[in-house]
């Protein structure tokens, strides 16, 4: 089968009874103009290997098909999804591969050859550990453009001392610049989720901070945000000597977590790892 040959992607999800289900947090873009749209919103894609999360019915996987991406790895849960990509993987033989999977377990890195890029509608329900797991890994990747709920993509691009600041936009904003790129209505979708969706862009900063101190942010930024009405030196107590960890990193113990900025939080984690290690 041709790529012109293909059936619509409305006659692909009626023939493969490919009703979006709750449960998965499917929400199908159909849009073909959005679709071609996302998948220019991650830069560059001549030579890169593309791994999409969720493709559902395949809307963006044609997209980025059709793009000048070398080849596109699409991880889906779904088996009826998997049954109508089937029909995507013979039109465009060698350029993509359809993997049965649950995302939260794949390696990008060991998935793909590089570079790597990550561009994907994610499912509602597995979206953030999904970016954590990526963010950890993010040395490997040259860039991800991801769609979440908008409220999520606020959180991951807010800035410090504002309400929606936190955890996700302290460990995104402090492995990657991230950029709010793009903001769809629910009446982009089928169906139409409750909520409004935004794309986010992510540009990895150059130096891998490593495992033991991507985990050391996950412990300070957990403790921080989990009693954000705490000061800091009462919400970082389970860490130890809080007084001791906010002295050593120059930061007053009085002051909440929102007020640090992502520089200050990186100063508190090489603190910590340090008394870890010692």
């Amino acid at each position: 089968m041709s790529s012109a040959a293909l059936p619509s992607l409305r006659d692909t999800i009626a023939r493969h009874g490919l009703d979006a289900r709750k449960s998965l947090g499917q929400h199908f873009l159909l849009d073909e103009a959005l679709c071609r749209r996302i998948a220019t919103l991650a830069g560059e894609l001549d030579g890169r290997q593309v791994l999409e999360v969720g493709p559902g019915p395949g809307g963006l996987t044609r997209a980025l098909l059709a793009s000048p991406a070398e080849a596109v790895t699409a991880v889906e849960l779904d088996r009826r999804a998997v049954a109508a990509l089937a029909e995507l993987e013979a039109a465009y033989p060698g350029r993509l591969r359809v993997i049965e999977a649950d995302a939260l377990t794949i390696d990008p890195a060991s998935l793909l050859p590089a570079p790597r890029k990550i561009i994907a509608n994610l499912p509602y329900n597995v979206a953030t550990p999904l970016l954590v797991g990526w963010l950890r890994g993010a040395a490997a990747l040259e860039g991800m453009a991801l769609m979440f709920q908008q409220e999520v993509a606020e959180r991951i691009c807010a800035a410090p001392d504002t309400e929606a600041y936190g955890r996700l936009a302290v460990l995104a904003q402090w492995r990657c610049r991230c950029t709010l790129l793009l903001r769809l209505p629910p009446g982009a979708f089928s169906p139409p989720p409750k909520v409004w969706s935004a794309v986010v862009g992510f540009v990895p900063h150059p130096e891998d901070p490593g495992e033991a101190l991507f985990r050391a942010m996950e412990r300070l930024t957990a403790a921080a945000f989990g009693q954000r009405r705490k000061m800091l030196r009462g919400a970082l107590k389970s860490l130890g000597d809080a007084e001791g960890l906010l002295a050593a990193a120059g930061i007053e113990g009085q002051r909440r977590a929102e007020t640090l900025d992502i520089a200050e939080f990186d100063r508190l984690a090489r603190v910590l790892l340090a008394r870890q290690a010692s």
